[in-house]
């Protein structure tokens, strides 16, 4: 474990990515001030992903992240389309006719996203003209509806969820002359992701969740303490809402079986995912499919019909939406895939994130002893000063989050040794103690959030 704190450091800051928003159009004045994220890996490669955008048709800011099962190609995919979807689904009949005229003529498209990205972030190039056609045949689809589209955000948001998870279902189904193409489409059908996203415009933020990916709110309340705000529900086998809705889509005599070991059929802890066909599809399609493939080997897809695969589908990609107006006291949001959760609590990452906030404005006074010390209390005030030189250097809220989730001891001080330990492990070790972990905070510009209300009043 012979890391140096400046080899952690570089370790930890590897994906750093942050972005202060530049309002140089004063009429529409953003409330989001800045975003800052981060990610760490276990698996090897990495099968989380993160997505931030501005939606330039709404003005809307959106942030997604993506943890990914069975391999990241389903995680990729969605990172890089469903913001797409979304942002499609938002549109006027009218900028949907130009766009679709544009494609006709063969000019340039107005560009639908400004994305905000870091440089490590992956793409699909060799599948972009077809993921662009994909989005466009969902346009046209919008354009046949008689009325204007007019959907609320909360419709739009479920509507490009579940449109895009059909698509990935589809584009695997259909002849496909070239392999490498094929390859990613059935890489991406059978495994799969989980997601959460947020939109965020002016004091309108919607959260659409699917599966165990969590978004946080940290709210400063006017006695001066900091409270947590949670805008989602983990969908797995230990939320009561979800077994029920499960029971309610499947014969009594699945009861049972539906969950296995706290594993939807056994298999999958998230209850609801994109992309995981072999818990969507019928036990032929899938054979089908699969038959009149290459190499299903080569590609790693898990060929496996779980006991019990009565009447499929048993796994959605449904999001809940959660819809929050915001006020001045609410100061920023965290949206992390579960390897954040699995080791902190809600509560610890606002204290964190609040903590953080707090000492970049003033740096802290020295510790008071409190009585009676014991050894312990002890050994916990010099680890926290020898770490304050080294954690308070995290200039990103998000590397900040991370260090103390692999790194915190029984007294919630970064212990450097065991953070050495935890970015040292083999590869094969790594999983069995942590997870991948994505984490992007965004922090509200109070001050726009409070002119709202005065100039609405």
């Amino acid at each position: 474990f012979q890391l140096s704190p400046s080899q952690i450091n570089d370790i930890l800051r590897a994906g750093e990515l942050s972005h202060k928003i530049l309002d140089l159009n004063s009429k529409n004045v953003n409330s989001v001030l800045r975003f800052e994220s981060n990610q760490l890996a276990s698996n090897a490669p990495i099968e989380d992903r993160r997505s931030a955008a501005t939606c330039l048709q709404t003005k809307g800011m959106m942030f997604g992240v993506f943890d990914g099962h069975a391999g990241s190609a389903c995680a990729q995919a969605v990172s890089e389309r469903l913001l797409h979807y979304i942002a499609v689904s938002l549109m006027s009949r009218q900028t949907l006719e130009e766009i679709e005229l544009a494609v006709e003529c063969m000019k340039p498209v107005l560009p639908i996203l400004q994305w905000h990205k870091h440089p490590n972030d992956a793409e699909y190039q060799e599948v972009t003209s077809q993921y662009f056609e994909s989005l466009r045949v969902y346009w046209q689809h919008l354009l046949d509806l008689d009325a204007e589209p007019g959907f609320s955000l909360e419709e739009a948001m479920i509507c490009a969820f579940k449109r895009l998870d059909s698509d990935i279902s589809l584009e695997v189904q259909a002849p496909q002359e070239n392999e490498l193409m094929r390859n990613i489409a059935l890489q991406v059908a059978f495994s799969g992701a989980t997601a959460c996203v947020a939109h965020i415009d002016g004091v309108h933020l919607h959260v659409a969740n699917t599966g165990d990916c969590r978004a946080i709110l940290g709210v400063h309340e006017e006695d001066g303490t900091w409270s947590t705000l949670p805008l989602t529900r983990d969908h797995n086998a230990f939320d009561e809402f979800e077994i029920r809705r499960l029971k309610r889509e499947h014969p009594r005599s699945e009861e049972k079986t539906l969950f296995v070991n706290d594993r939807l059929l056994g298999i999958l802890m998230p209850s609801r995912a994109f992309g995981d066909v072999q818990l969507k599809w019928s036990k032929e399609l899938q054979h089908s499919i699969l038959e009149n493939s290459c190499d299903v080997e080569a590609l790693n897809i898990y060929q496996y019909v779980p006991p019990n695969y009565h009447t499929p589908p048993y796994l959605t990609a449904e999001p809940e939406v959660t819809y929050h107006k915001l006020r001045s006291k609410d100061k920023f949001l965290v949206i992390a895939s579960d390897g954040l959760w699995e080791m902190l609590s809600n509560e610890k990452v606002v204290k964190l994130v609040a903590g953080h906030l707090t000492e970049l404005n003033v740096q802290k006074p020295q510790l008071a002893f409190e009585k009676p010390v014991n050894l312990g209390y002890m050994h916990s005030l010099l680890l926290q000063r020898k770490n304050r030189g080294i954690a308070s250097l995290d200039q990103n809220i998000a590397t900040h989050l991370i260090r103390h989730a692999i790194g915190s001891n029984e007294y919630g001080e970064v212990d450097q040794e065991k953070l050495a330990a935890m970015l040292t492990l083999p590869e094969d070790l790594s999983r069995m103690y942590r997870d991948d972990i994505t984490v992007t905070v965004v922090y509200f510009n109070s001050e726009t959030i409070e002119n709202h209300y005065r100039n609405n009043e």
